[in-house]
């Protein structure tokens, strides 16, 4: 298609171009919002603050209920997962999508590449393994031996799936997402579009939520003690 941007050729590796330009548009858009809402707190708090707040207390939640009270040490990973994925969803939608239904050319999310949710989950797993071990030691290896050592194939199974799960979950639902609003946008546009994209921004927040509250998930289970 003569609108698509290029692939970029790095070190014998064709990158796509379009995930690598909308995740730093992601990342810089992620700094600037931190960056402004760290400013001017007040004790009455604005309506900017107030939403913050509600993202903060969202993060806040899901860590203390899937992994402990100890909030303060996974929060930052949690919730910058959680802010990735969301802005990475909504990007194609807000405020593209209505400028695609005009000609605008599309973009896609970072989301819908599979590289991207594929790097995502793998930090995930590095994650839990990480905060694991930092805990425990190597005593955080014994729990591929329980209830008992016959399940040790099992346990290792499970490891090597879960970043396959974490991967396909997210990339196929957003693309499935993409795909059914970029058909009826060139089919009916304006008539059906819209309320997809409502429906589809509601999705993006979930596949965001449902990813971090896995994230956290593996994690608890990393870090809490065995009984």
């Amino acid at each position: 298609m003569e609108h698509e941007l290029p692939v970029w050729h790095l070190f014998g590796l064709i990158v796509n171009s379009d995930t690598v330009l909308t995740s730093w548009a992601v990342m810089a858009l992620i700094l600037i919002v931190g960056a402004v809402a760290a400013r001017r707190i007040q004790q009455v708090p604005s309506s900017r603050q107030s939403l913050v707040e509600i993202v903060v207390d969202l993060a806040q939640g899901l860590v203390r209920d899937q992994i402990g009270p100890q909030t303060a040490r996974y929060i930052g990973f949690i919730g910058s997962l959680f802010l990735f994925i969301l802005l990475s969803n909504w990007l194609a939608i807000l405020p593209w999508k209505i400028l695609v239904i005009f000609g605008a050319r599309d973009v896609l999310p970072p989301t819908s590449d599979v590289n991207t949710p594929a790097a995502l989950a793998l930090i995930t797993v590095g994650s839990y393994f990480y905060y694991g071990i930092s805990k425990k030691g190597l005593s955080y290896f014994k729990h591929y031996l329980q209830p008992v050592w016959v399940f040790l194939p099992l346990n290792i199974l499970e490891d090597f799936s879960r970043p396959l799960a974490l991967t396909f979950r997210l990339f196929g639902n957003v693309t499935a997402e993409h795909l059914v609003v970029g058909v009826l946008s060139l089919l009916v546009p304006l008539l059906i579009p819209l309320p997809m994209m409502a429906l589809g921004l509601l999705t993006g927040a979930i596949q965001a939520y449902v990813f971090a509250l896995l994230a956290a998930s593996y994690i608890g289970g990393a870090v809490r003690d065995s009984h």
